[in-house]
């Protein structure tokens, strides 16, 4: 953590919820590797976070965190401030016969399951995607077909300037797992639209889901999730398998035997084991095939 730790003259606002200094974030993603953030922020509410937003120095960087899924923190860490939103943030609420309110930090199974109980149908991809609407939202995150973009009416976010605004769907700039919210800005809410469903039908193609997701993806282990883009008319996976990666490792990280474009944490990696795989597989996919991956995880903090 050179050069970021907190200094003792370093003052942050008071807080309703907590915050931690020198918090390591390992535990809370999914690789379970990397560095500590400078500060962790778990706002008691969306006044506290926006409070805390408008009254600390603006040149903090400020960097929000969901399940920690698609993600590799720096074995350096993070600078400035990590926002973590908790319970606080992840209740769903039915708003109308189609429509729910989503909490930030709700899951993609809460929001889902809470969707099949009303009879509200076309969530259920949400199901299969490991990580929170605020990702969803901040990253047009999908999966079997559908995208968080055929689902948002409109959200909620706090701005690096502590300003709470309202976004509708066409304000985010939506493209294939991209939207030009601001890096900085939080997602504390979202609306979700479905249609009228069955809620026997809305399970079964859960069920579906869970079953594909299961037999194709190495679920139990230290991973990512999907780890490159599909670039356009192509499949990452079967590019990364071409380029002759299926079981790479370096280090103490590997390239997924059962799904190529999966990276694993095979207990003792690094988070820069994890990243330079990575770059070594779009390295070879390009000698291979000519195309250039595009990381779909996130990589944050500094390098070690």
């Amino acid at each position: 953590m050179t050069g970021i730790a907190p200094s003792p003259e370093e003052a942050m606002p008071a807080v309703r919820g907590t915050l931690k200094a020198q918090a390591p974030l390992a535990p809370l993603v999914w690789f379970k590797a990397g560095g500590a953030a400078q500060w962790l922020f778990e706002p008691k509410d969306a006044e506290d976070l926006a409070d805390f937003l408008r009254l600390s120095d603006p040149s903090i960087p400020v960097m929000a965190l969901g399940l920690g899924s698609n993600l590799i923190v720096r074995d350096g860490g993070v600078p400035g401030v990590v926002v973590r939103l908790g319970k606080p943030f992840a209740k769903v609420e039915q708003m109308d016969a189609v429509t729910l309110r989503c909490g930030g930090g709700a899951s993609g199974i809460l929001v889902s399951s809470t969707a099949r109980d009303a009879g509200i149908g076309g969530l259920e991809f949400l199901r299969s995607i490991p990580g929170t609407v605020g990702g969803f939202v901040r990253m047009n995150g999908g999966a079997y077909g559908r995208e968080t973009c055929d689902i948002l009416v409109e959200c909620e976010v706090v701005l690096r300037s502590g300003e709470r605004v309202t976004l509708p769907l066409d304000a985010l700039g939506y493209t294939y797992r991209h939207s030009t919210l601001p890096e900085d800005a939080v997602v504390v809410s979202a609306l979700f639209r479905g249609v009228s469903g069955e809620p026997a039908a809305i399970q079964a193609e859960m069920d579906r889901i869970a079953a594909a997701r299961e037999e194709s993806q190495p679920l139990r282990s230290k991973t990512g999730g999907s780890t490159f883009k599909n670039p356009a008319g192509h499949k990452a996976w079967a590019l990364v398998d071409e380029a002759g990666c299926r079981g790479l490792k370096l280090g103490g990280a590997q390239i997924s035997e059962k799904h190529t474009n999966f990276l694993l944490n095979l207990g003792d990696a690094t988070s820069a084991d994890i990243e330079a795989l990575g770059e070594e597989v779009r390295r070879r996919v390009r000698e291979k095939s000519g195309i250039e991956l595009e990381w779909e995880i996130q990589r944050v903090g500094e390098k070690k």
